[in-house]
């Protein structure tokens, strides 16, 4: 099989990325069958460097509650403005959690499929609550303050080189996010 001069460079430089990637180096972690713990993320201003697995659990997280959030946003806001912010976190949160199990991935580390604990309490008041417009305002500053500091502290202090341009990409979507919650 003859490939072309583009393919070939291109296959070369993708079997060297995955190559650096996919070794047992200090940040090998062993696939497991079971899903990946989900942790919520850590305190704001929390000092300690988090470890590749804590990190892509907890951005896992909140990626899949401000997904699951913002379409049930779409079925019970009753201000289109509140629809059109849902309809925007669900893009961007789908983009940054396709980016998050690519470079995971690659650390054989994959977010979990379903919500922890604390995400899915959120989601159970969220679809309780009497003035959902409200409730959904006030757990999306909440959540989106926990996503600023967590990417914030992993593109700074990240221990994975893999994960920290994840994280330093990830920061202008979350401070976007929390610019447009201002008029939510």
């Amino acid at each position: 099989m003859r490939l072309t001069r583009c393919a070939a460079g291109t296959t070369i430089i993708a079997s060297l990325i995955l190559a650096g990637c996919g070794g047992r180096g200090p940040y090998y972690a062993p696939a497991s069958t079971s899903p990946a713990p989900r942790h919520a993320a850590p305190p704001r201003g929390a000092a300690r460097a988090i470890s590749p697995a804590a990190y892509v659990a907890a951005a896992g997280a909140i990626d899949l509650y401000e997904i699951d959030a913002s379409e049930l946003a779409l079925q019970r806001a009753s201000m289109q403005r509140t629809r059109d912010f849902a309809q925007t976190m669900i893009r961007d949160h789908r983009g940054t959690s396709s980016q998050l199990s690519l470079a995971g991935r690659r650390l054989n580390l994959l977010p979990s499929a379903t919500l922890d604990p604390r995400h899915q309490a959120m989601i159970d008041q969220l679809g309780s609550a009497s003035d959902f417009d409200a409730a959904y305002k006030r757990q999306q500053g909440t959540v989106i303050a926990d996503a600023l500091a967590l990417h914030s502290a992993y593109a700074s202090r990240g221990t994975s080189p893999t994960l920290r341009p994840v994280a330093s990409a990830t920061l202008p979507v979350i401070q976007r996010h929390q610019r447009l919650l201002r008029y939510l």
